[in-house]
């Protein structure tokens, strides 16, 4: 049985939520590479459209959608 994860206190909270971003972007970035490597296609959203793109690179329009709305980093959000 694994044993539990001690409690974190506020700092050890917000260097995680700093870390946060560029750790899923490496994720991100190697799970597409290894999707292409192994001869598969990848869905990825860009400049408001979905495109489905193919292990030799040509690239299939899906649909159209909104584009993201920038936000800034550390804002912080209630919720009511």
């Amino acid at each position: 049985m694994s044993k539990p994860y001690p409690p974190i206190d506020e700092q050890q909270l917000e260097q995680l939520e700093r870390e946060c971003p560029a750790a899923s972007g490496v994720a991100f970035a190697r799970a597409y590479q290894q999707a292409v490597q192994a001869g598969l296609s990848v869905v990825v959203s860009e400049n408001g459209e979905i495109v489905e793109i193919f292990p030799d690179g040509s690239r299939k329009f899906i649909k159209f959608i909104m584009t993201p709305t920038p936000d800034q980093p550390g804002r912080k959000i209630t919720i009511s």
